[in-house]
């Protein structure tokens, strides 16, 4: 077949696939309250992937998938223990959950995690050292999705908090390009989410766009917000809202929904993107980040 060059990918498909993305703050503060919330928004958004940074476990398990009956014990888990990305799923009316986290707070255990409409065929939480200061660190957990129209290839990422941590930061950011060389095919689309504590100047998410050398051959990503947000700068990490403007940090755009190249009919081409959880100051919050939800290509 010849390359025709105004239809790069063939026939563009019109199919797509909502992927949400949201850092949920544990169980800090009214905790019970903000989940509530964080539940009936993710339900009006009705993505069909949902990405958790800051999740929670309430068990001593660490790393817990459950297929077929979200929110019960999986081929990884303790009997008995609850996890939040369970509990969406079920809100959701999804069967399929993951949790992964080492971060052991006072009687439960903070994470990543994903629920999904589809199936989770295969899943590994990985650590993102960095440059090795112990202060810092990041962590991955990668999904493959079963989708309806073919594997969806999903990693969940959280990286270095600190102001001073680009350097650390742009180590993880290698360390995660070479958990997505291991474990993708470029056939299918891949989608990075999550927060990364830094804004889309950075040299760190410049890396992953295109805008600097990549962080491993071919590995280039597009910004959902970039390519279909409203023209904002759309700030996750907002002033306004007071959970936030509480560290006094600089607004700032640190949540992303980022989709590898198209591949075959423009799949994992962002059509549109949009903030969740977005509250006036005087009412409630529900979580020091906003989240966001992307419509892919699929």
């Amino acid at each position: 077949m010849s390359f025709d060059q105004y239809a790069p990918y063939g026939p563009v498909t019109e199919t797509t696939v909502r992927i949400a993305t949201w850092n949920v703050w544990g169980r800090f503060g009214r905790w019970a309250e903000r989940e509530a919330g964080i539940e009936e928004t993710l339900a009006a958004a009705a993505p069909d992937v949902v990405c958790l940074v800051e999740s929670w476990s309430a068990g001593n398990s660490g790393n817990a998938a459950n297929s077929g009956n979200a929110g019960d014990a999986g081929d990884a888990g303790d009997a008995g223990d609850a996890d939040q990305p369970g509990q969406f799923a079920r809100r959701l009316g999804f069967e399929h959950s993951v949790f992964a986290g080492s971060w052991p707070q006072e009687g439960w255990v903070s994470g990543l995690g994903l629920a999904s409409r589809w199936p989770v065929t295969a899943h590994e939480h990985r650590a993102l050292p960095g440059d090795g200061d112990p202060a810092g660190g990041g962590s991955a957990l990668f999904a493959l999705v079963d989708g309806e129209r073919g594997p969806i290839q999903v990693f969940v990422v959280v990286l270095d908090y600190r102001l001073d941590a680009s350097a650390a930061r742009q180590a993880q950011v290698r360390q995660l390009a070479g958990f997505v060389a291991e474990r993708t095919r470029r056939r299918y689309p891949t989608v990075v989410c999550g927060d990364f504590n830094a804004g889309p100047d950075s040299d760190e998410l410049r890396m992953l766009t295109g805008r600097a050398a990549t962080a491993g051959p071919g590995l280039v990503f597009y910004d959902a917000w970039e390519i279909a947000g409203d023209g904002t700068p759309g700030h996750t990490w907002s002033n306004a809202n007071p959970l936030a403007a509480v560290a006094l940090y600089p607004d700032r755009r640190m949540d992303y929904v980022l989709s590898a190249w198209p591949r075959r009919g423009g799949a994992g081409h962002p059509v549109r993107c949009e903030r969740l959880g977005v509250r006036p100051a005087g009412e409630p919050q529900l979580s020091d980040h906003y989240g966001v939800l992307a419509e892919l290509r699929y």
